[in-house]
């Protein structure tokens, strides 16, 4: 079995692969404290209780956007796997052609979310893909034809958002992010939620329709993270929704380096 690691900013996401079947995934909150032995002790705990041993497991890949926690997991998976994970650096061991200007700014998440979208949705179509990523930040991601990472855009989250509205209007409170019943709020929580997901919506119309237009048109779109089920329903500029995308591209990751 393989465990891919996800490190994000918001969350820790981990998936154990039977050949290319996930068959368990958890979330835990990433806080930058934990020590190597308390991650480990709560990892060692979801084995369990998914009754999977860790004994089967014979490889770990790792791709992290939290550089301090890094090198605190790469500990954990040799002291509780016996095994040194690999680390997925963009521009060295990602399988991907990278066209942006420093390859190493780029987060290994934006180039996982894209080896995993031009595997399963694009590889033989000769059509560019656009990736949108709706975690701590909204990522949009373009992936050539010839699948190549090209670049993208980067936007704040819907959360951080919504808390920004929370923080610093004295008089607003804090929501949560929904699709409201009406466009037109009728009442203060109404109009933010409006705002805050029509708003989001029309900002992923927007960027998706710029994008196309600059990758020569007919391009396919991916959407993973948090709330694609939430707001992908809402444009038809999505096609594909793919919650599992980045642990996926892990998985591709791991098999090429092999």
């Amino acid at each position: 079995m393989l465990l891919a690691i996800d490190v994000g900013n918001s969350n820790i996401v981990l998936g154990v692969f039977e050949g290319e079947t996930l068959i368990q995934s958890w979330r835990l909150q990433t806080v930058r404290e934990r020590t190597s032995d308390e991650l480990g002790l709560l990892v060692e705990g979801l084995f369990e209780h998914s009754r999977i041993e860790r004994v089967q497991v014979r490889g770990v890949i790792l791709g992290s956007v939290v550089p301090p926690l890094t090198g605190t997991i790469r500990q954990m998976v040799q002291r509780y796997f016996g095994v040194t994970a690999v680390v997925v650096e963009p521009g060295v061991n990602a399988s991907m052609p990278i066209l942006y200007e420093n390859p190493s700014e780029v987060g290994a998440d934006r180039i996982l979310n894209g080896v995993a979208a031009y595997e399963k949705f694009g590889k033989g179509l000769g059509r560019p893909l656009i990736v949108v990523d709706f975690g701590t930040a909204t990522t949009l991601d373009a992936i050539t034809a010839k699948g190549e990472y090209l670049g993208g855009a980067i936007c704040p989250g819907v959360t951080i958002s919504a808390d920004a509205l929370f923080q610093r209007a004295a008089r607003l409170p804090r929501i949560d992010v929904r699709k409201p019943s009406r466009v037109v709020g009728r009442t203060t929580v109404g109009a933010m939620e409006s705002g805050l997901f029509w708003g989001y919506v029309g900002m992923v119309e927007g960027l998706v329709r710029r994008m196309d237009a600059e990758l020569g048109g007919n391009a396919i779109c991916v959407a993973t993270g948090g709330l694609a089920d939430v707001i992908a329903p809402e444009t038809p500029l999505i096609q594909h929704v793919d919650p599992d995308l980045t642990l996926h591209g892990l998985r591709i990751v791991w098999e090429r380096n092999q």
